[in-house]
């Protein structure tokens, strides 16, 4: 499984200073101005769902021009009123830094070589695969990455959590960890001989109490029973014995799957810029894990994480005869087909492509690593929602005489207890700081320099401008009050975080002062000490109101 220390070293205390040139402020700072690290209250907005959509044409093209007033969501076949609506361009910032230009919508150019903009992780299911298979898929990878631009990291992650390269632009190091790939499964190595009972066959026979699975597996028990007087009744135990083992192991392979993605989505939210994870497998069961797929799915859409996959198999879905019996033979193309549908589902809830029933794997990869030219994100806020924990359907349609497919997710999951405000917030604010969006809705701009006393270290300085006279103010007691939260962030040239500063600024300011002595505003510096090389820096500026700014800024210290 993946370890996810990204994420939790985000928060740093602070080398952060203030920068105070008024007369005012510099004798009181306490009185009116002041920046400290306690742990500050944040008014959240209400919790939303939020739902991807991608809607095709009848050519398959992805439509841009829809409106919010073209949707219609349902909960659980309720309608909701939409509270959230984006229409999104994935590929608008890889266009605008080929072209030298970037619209408002996108970040800044930014000189590729220090910053990526699209993450692409390859994740093997090496638990689920055969050796075949996996060798094929691993070869037209190879190739599939030798496409990739100057600005796109690569990883390789396997479900086993074994052979794992982390984002890089080093495409022998890429090379060396596809040629250490290999099958291992959990099950097939330790499944019983006789009676031969799939994962499948072992949920219908134990889950869903079906009498004709059992009763082909009793059969294959009978046949391959040391004892040829064996009896029915000993047989039946000894595959339903059977079934629960596999059921156990097969469960235990799917949820490490499904572990290993989650873990890969939570890796991927940590990179600034575009994210995509290829989901390379024969398919896997999930039935009684429906909740840690939605979970998963939550986690994707939340992080602007797009999920595709290939079902590996292409159209070689035959049963080894010599190895299987006639049991596992006569389920395998239903099993198949349930496989198949775990995939589709993470495909189709995230914007994703999901490809199967083909050879041409090398064209099956070209596909699923394209993203939609557009996908629009609708949220709306649950009514009178209860915290059960309940599953809960979604509907989306278009409103429009053309035909058209709706990829998007099928439901969510209620949750079981309110959200905590402080922690929403500061996810909130960590989810811009691993971002590459700009946004201005707070009066704040940042500038780097750097100075090198040596030439193996440098000091990095960002300073921070915030006009103050901008800002939203609540009034009390003949004071100007707000709160800021400033964070500022350090990635190399990979994308990879490095450290991170954050300080509370508190205002209580008084009219004069606001009106007529923060004429040149404030300014707060935040120090890195680093090595020479390409580096990007974030930082993400949130009010107590949810208001944010969020802007790039890359520099090379040569």
């Amino acid at each position: 499984m993946l370890a996810a220390p990204w994420r939790c070293v985000v928060i740093l205390p602070a080398v952060l200073f203030l920068l105070i040139s008024t007369p005012v402020l510099a004798q009181n700072p306490a009185a009116e101005l002041s920046t400290h690290d306690e742990v500050t209250t944040f008014r959240v907005k209400v919790n939303e769902v939020l739902v991807r959509v991608v809607v095709r044409d009848e050519a398959g093209h992805a439509i841009g021009n829809l409106k919010k007033e073209d949707f219609e969501l349902f909960d659980n076949k309720k309608p909701q009123v939409i509270t959230h609506f984006a229409m999104e361009e994935p590929t608008a910032r890889e266009k605008a830094a080929r072209e030298g230009t970037a619209s408002v919508t996108t970040a800044v150019p930014l000189a590729t070589r220090i910053a990526p903009n699209r993450f692409v992780a390859y994740v093997f299911d090496d638990v689920h695969a055969d050796v075949t298979d996996l060798m094929r898929i691993r070869d037209a990878a190879e190739r599939n990455m030798e496409t990739l631009s100057a600005t796109d990291r690569a990883a390789i992650f396997t479900t086993s959590g074994q052979g794992n390269l982390d984002f890089t632009d080093d495409r022998a190091a890429l090379r060396m960890a596809l040629k250490s790939l290999m099958p291992r499964s959990i099950s097939k190595g330790a499944s019983a001989d006789c009676p031969d009972v799939s994962y499948y066959m072992a949920d219908l026979i134990i889950n869903r109490s079906d009498q004709a699975a059992l009763q082909d597996a009793t059969t294959d028990a009978l046949k391959c029973a040391p004892n040829p007087r064996a009896v029915q009744a000993s047989a039946q135990q000894l595959a339903l014995s059977t079934a629960q083992q596999m059921l156990a192991m097969g469960e235990h392979e799917s949820r490490l799957a499904l572990s290993v993605l989650k873990d890969v989505v939570r890796r991927l939210g940590a990179m600034p810029g575009q994210r995509t994870i290829l989901l390379l497998s024969p398919g896997f069961l999930s039935w009684e894990l429906q909740f840690e797929c939605s979970d998963v799915i939550d986690h994707a859409l939340r992080s602007q994480v797009v999920i595709s996959a290939l079902d590996i198999r292409g159209l070689d879905t035959f049963v080894d005869i010599s190895k299987t019996s006639a049991a596992v033979q006569k389920y395998a193309a239903q099993a198949g087909m349930e496989e198949d549908g775990t995939l589709s589902e993470f495909a189709k809830a995230t914007g994703g492509a999901f490809f199967q029933n083909n050879n041409d794997l090398d064209a099956g990869l070209r596909q699923i690593a394209t993203a939609p030219s557009y996908w629009y994100v609708l949220g709306f806020s649950p009514q009178n929602l209860k915290l059960d924990g309940r599953f809960h359907d979604l509907g989306v349609t278009v409103r429009d005489p053309r035909k058209l497919t709706i990829l998007a997710r099928k439901g969510y999951y209620a949750p079981k207890h309110l959200p905590d405000p402080n922690e929403e917030a500061r996810q909130e604010i960590e989810d811009a700081l691993f971002s590459q969006e700009v946004v201005h809705d707070l009066p704040v701009e940042a500038h780097t320099q750097f100075f090198k006393p040596s030439q193996e270290d440098a000091k990095l300085t960002v300073l921070i401008h915030i006009d103050a006279r901008r800002l939203h103010f609540s009034k009390a007691e003949g004071r100007n009050l707000n709160k800021l939260t400033v964070v500022a962030g350090l990635f190399d040239r990979n994308g990879h975080f490095i450290s991170g500063n954050e300080k509370v600024l508190d205002m209580h300011l008084k009219d004069d002062t606001l009106a007529n002595r923060l004429g040149s505003g404030i300014t707060l510096k935040s120090n890195f000490d680093v090595k020479p090389g390409g580096y990007l820096v974030r930082l993400v500026v949130r009010d107590v109101e949810g208001q944010i700014s969020a802007t790039n800024e890359a520099i090379e210290i040569p």
